[in-house]
């Protein structure tokens, strides 16, 4: 486990944002709305309810919080990347803390707007805490875990998960707080899907005449191979070399700014990878 002080202070002030974002979200946009979000965040909110309404007991929210993320940590830790866990565990710990003590600030009563905007400032800071090399925890850890490690897509796991909680939700406290909960689910998901590309990839279609100068620099930017074929020119019937390879969509656009300053004639068609199968190089998280 190496530190770089520089890049590590980064990452302090980025899950810092994320943290209170998270936090002012839940006080005034979950808890106003009485919706129920998902993975360890709207598990956690869900206990809290149960046992206020049916035991007339307010357990604080970091406790629950750590004890249902103990196990998504423990995956972390042996499976992903002990800094990125440590750096999880710090944001978990503090997005508790903050929730527990900020007082809430009620923005609107509107319930569809609480939806849409909790959802898209709760995806916006998940986003920032990925990027910054870190996660809020939960399902997090889970879908990480499996799309790096095993290969497996991990949405119908997440979905599923989600789904029983708003299922609880929607037994326990009313089909309307669990149906704008899906609102916001939606709505957090777009964002995360928009801002955070790590795990999506995209396929590149390079024709170009310096086809070993291109496969350099995409080993290089990406550590990933290429394929080169052989290609013919339709009009003037003249040799062309076609680089294909699949990279993630986070380093797409810096392959492609990299081929144009090979050849700025190269022609680039970048195409959405729905499913990729075989061996697919992802950096390990640190």
């Amino acid at each position: 486990m190496k530190w770089n002080w520089k890049k590590d202070l980064s990452t302090i002030a980025g899950i810092t944002i994320a943290s209170v974002v998270m936090a002012v979200n839940i006080k005034s946009f979950v808890r106003t709305g009485g919706l129920y979000p998902g993975g360890a965040t709207g598990l956690t909110i869900l206990i809290q309810s149960i046992f206020k309404l049916y035991f007339n007991i307010e357990l604080p929210y970091t406790l629950i919080n750590i004890l249902i993320n103990s196990v998504p940590v423990y995956i972390g830790f042996r499976f992903i990347g002990r800094k990125f866990t440590i750096y999880s565990v710090i944001t978990i710990i503090l997005t508790g803390i903050l929730t527990d003590l900020l007082p809430g600030l009620q923005i609107t009563e509107d319930i569809l707007l609480i939806s849409i905007f909790g959802g898209i400032i709760n995806g916006a800071a998940i986003s920032i805490c990925l990027l910054s090399g870190a996660t809020t925890g939960g399902t997090d850890f889970i879908g990480i875990y499996l799309s790096d490690k095993k290969n497996v897509d991990s949405f119908n796991i997440v979905l599923a998960v989600n789904a029983v909680i708003l299922l609880m939700a929607g037994l326990l406290f009313g089909w309307d707080k669990a149906l704008y909960s899906l609102i916001f689910q939606y709505a957090s998901t777009t964002v995360i899907h928009a801002l955070y590309r790590k795990y999506q990839q995209s396929t590149l279609f390079i024709v170009t005449s310096a086809p070993n100068e291109v496969t350099e620099a995409i080993y290089r930017i990406t550590v990933h191979g290429a394929t080169i074929l052989e290609g013919e020119g339709s009009y003037d019937h003249s040799e062309r070399k076609v680089i294909y390879s699949v990279v993630s969509r986070a380093e797409a656009s810096k392959v492609i700014s990299e081929v144009m300053k090979i050849d700025s004639h190269a022609f680039i068609n970048e195409i959405d990878t729905r499913r990729l199968q075989g061996n697919f190089y992802r950096r390990p998280e640190e």
